[in-house]
């Protein structure tokens, strides 16, 4: 028997140009797709809440041209999710305040790295 290869998708900000009620609708419509096959996908996002409403992981990365991973968390919230309505919810907004405290550090670095190099 041939063992199965695991199949990655990589997703590098593909809901970066569209409008915020269409990032909505695809985020759900990725959802749907990976529910039905259950591959793995690497979401690449700049977009915090995007990140935790989509993934069950959020891998937070350094500023700089040297960037490495300095966050590795779990989404603690169940799958079956509407993209849009567990934003509202209190485990949401527990983890998006202590991923943004770690985040928010890194944002202030890259501006003060690209003030510095102006």
């Amino acid at each position: 028997m041939l063992a199965r290869e695991p199949v990655i998708l990589l997703m590098d900000e593909p809901f970066g140009p569209l409008d915020a009620q269409t990032r909505v609708i695809m985020g759900d419509l990725l959802l749907e797709l990976w529910s039905a096959d259950r591959k793995a996908v690497l979401f690449v996002t700049h977009d915090l809440e995007e990140a935790i409403a989509l993934a069950d992981r959020v891998v937070i990365m350094s500023a700089g041209p040297g960037a490495r991973i300095i966050g590795d968390h779990r989404v603690p919230i169940p799958r079956r999710r509407d993209s849009h309505d567990v934003r509202f919810t209190p485990a949401f907004l527990e983890i998006h305040r202590a991923l943004w405290h770690e985040l928010r550090a890194e944002v202030l670095k890259g501006y003060s790295q690209t003030e510095g190099a102006g």
